[in-house]
């Protein structure tokens, strides 16, 4: 190994660890990698320079803000409060209907506020029927995740990798290309959460209470002690009424904490329907531009949030916070980490071991295998981490099989996102196991068994949809 393989390679063990040691904030971390990886010349500025201006950090701006507008316009609540009304005549299939309505949500806007705003509502359903919420606040989480795999949009990951794969000399895919997989993998989710899954659940409101007790007043502490602590860090003219909109650290591209939630509260907001109609329209042009092949998602996205300042939906302080600048700093410096792995041959090398042992067995082994170990990296890292370093090896992979990267890649997609057996993988997992006063170990009962449901799905579809 030269000494840019063994200094890309120390800093990517290095980042990885700290991350897993999960004390220091996951994009302080990228960018200081990002940083190493500069001064000691094995990244030019250059790549640096491209990597904060990749084409799915401009996309996931443009598409924060849009999607900021449409919760601070009252719509999402509005939607889920009209869903909720139509179905409670249904008793438990009314509650499994709006699980379903922010799956689909998921695909197409942030699951976070999407969860944020249901969860309290789906809690009350479920109590009202005298029957567990933890019978349906983890379904709600994970369905809202696998509605993230039914559009490019759907989450950051898949973003982000089309990015990877773009850099590596692949075509991108466009908005739609990957639904039927997300498709057959959400369906088959969906199936084992409403029969199995959610039976292993509570079953009675009386067997909770303590537990959901709990849960109130941990969650009520933590909201309290980090309201303390953005008050003494925001210290604008403004004050208060900013600490309000301040935002979540994580949509799930990055690591989740414990008291990251508490800044969103269960509040609704009120429904303003000029801003809901402009916001939605925007969204839907930018979504039609894009699947329409009018132009990239990239150039929509950031076209229609300007549009938005614009058209005075929102201001450009509301734009701003809508930002999240630690998730688009988080990638841009995990993509530094893994142009790194990409320009030193590392990832080349590691795609090479793998085919030692794989290619006796072909391809499909050689998918199984790489979307078993996103997989299970994914519980461990996050989801952009995972994405940047496991892609050129997937395309590296394929290549020296002599196969289509296609189906490698949208394997990388699925399998970054669809782990389900630890509460701290996501950000609305971290509101549901508050909320319904989940155990760790409830987790991975229902997450592990749908992990290897959905993991099933992917390799049944994938060379459907994606032959080699």
């Amino acid at each position: 190994m030269n000494f840019d393989q063994i200094a890309a390679l120390v800093v990517l063990v290095a980042v990885v660890g700290v991350l897993i040691h999960g004390k220091m904030r996951s994009d302080v971390v990228a960018l200081t990698g990002a940083a190493v990886l500069l001064l000691l010349g094995v990244v030019r500025p250059v790549e640096v320079q491209g990597a904060f201006a990749s084409p799915a950090v401009i996309a996931l701006a443009g598409l924060f803000v849009i999607a900021y507008a449409i919760e601070i316009s009252g719509l999402l609540g509005l939607l889920i409060r009209k869903a909720t009304a139509l179905s409670a005549r249904l008793g438990a299939r009314g509650i499994w209907l709006v699980l379903g309505m922010c799956g689909s949500l998921g695909g197409f806007l942030n699951n976070t506020p999407v969860v944020v705003l249901a969860a309290p509502v789906v809690r009350d359903m479920a109590t009202s029927l005298h029957l567990s919420p933890k019978r349906f606040l983890m379904p709600l989480s994970h369905l809202s995740v696998m509605g993230g795999l039914l559009t490019l949009i759907g989450t950051s990951t898949n973003l982000l990798v089309n990015d990877m794969a773009s850099n590596a000399g692949q075509p991108v895919f466009s908005l739609f290309e990957i639904t039927p997989v997300g498709l057959v993998i959400a369906a088959a989710g969906a199936v084992y959460l409403y029969f199995v899954g959610a039976r292993q659940l509570g079953r009675s409101v009386a067997a909770d209470e303590a537990e959901l007790a709990r849960a109130k007043v941990a969650q009520e502490e933590a909201e309290a002690a980090r309201v303390q602590a953005e008050k003494r860090r925001l210290r604008l003219p403004f004050g208060l009424p900013r600490l309000g909109e301040a935002r979540n650290q994580s949509d799930g591209s990055g690591d989740a904490h414990l008291g990251d939630v508490a800044l969103y509260g269960a509040a609704d907001r009120p429904f303003q329907l000029r801003r809901a109609l402009i916001s939605l329209g925007v969204f839907v042009m930018v979504v039609a531009a894009a699947g329409l092949g009018l132009a990239p998602i990239a150039a929509s996205a950031f076209a229609g949030a300007v549009a938005l300042i614009l058209l005075r939906v929102i201001t450009p302080e509301e734009a701003y916070s809508g930002l999240r600048p630690d998730i688009l700093l988080l990638i841009a410096g995990m993509v530094v980490v893994g142009t790194a792995i990409e320009v030193t041959g590392l990832a080349e090398a590691g795609a090479g071991r793998l085919i030692d042992v794989i290619r006796p067995f072909g391809p499909l082994a050689a998918l199984i295998i790489l979307y078993g170990v996103t997989l299970f990296a994914t519980e461990l890292l996050s989801n952009a981490t995972v994405a940047v370093l496991i892609t050129p090896i997937a395309v590296a992979l394929a290549e020296s099989l002599g196969v289509d990267p296609r189906p490698f890649l949208v394997g990388v997609m699925m399998a970054a996102s669809a782990a389900f057996a630890t509460p701290f993988g996501y950000q609305t997992n971290v509101l549901v196991f508050q909320m319904g006063g989940y155990s760790y170990m409830d987790f991975v009962k229902v997450g592990l068994p749908l992990n290897l449901v959905t993991w099933v799905a992917a390799m049944l579809a994938i060379p459907i949809f994606f032959p080699f």
